[in-house]
């Protein structure tokens, strides 16, 4: 009787595309400074240069509630209805902010 093997679902994916996925993470996905090149047969490829930070802004991560999201959202759309076209969450948050009266924010928030 013929035995079969179960083969290994992920070693499909390597079949498919051998080294070349390597290749496709480390130039697409993972920052150059992370890369290290790894000793395997086959030309190596110049790892680009990291490409400086802006230091005007940052990306950040907040929470929001969804009642106070969709009044976000909403601003933003009256905002575009009125000929802002570039009117978004985080240039409506900075307009708020400006006008911010701190002495007039509840206790509790």
């Amino acid at each position: 009787m013929a035995r079969t093997t179960v083969k290994d679902p992920s070693q499909g994916i390597q079949d498919v595309l051998g080294d070349d996925i390597d290749a496709v993470l480390r130039e697409r996905f993972f920052a150059p400074s992370f890369v290290e090149e790894v000793d395997r047969p086959g030309p190596r490829r110049a790892v680009p240069e990291a490409k400086a930070r802006p230091e005007h802004y940052k990306v950040i991560c907040i929470s929001l509630y969804t009642e106070d999201l969709n009044r976000l959202d909403a601003a933003v759309r009256d905002l575009k209805r009125r000929g802002h076209t570039k009117a978004s969450r985080s240039s409506v948050l900075r307009a708020a902010m400006m006008q911010l009266d701190l002495a007039k924010v509840p206790r509790g928030v």
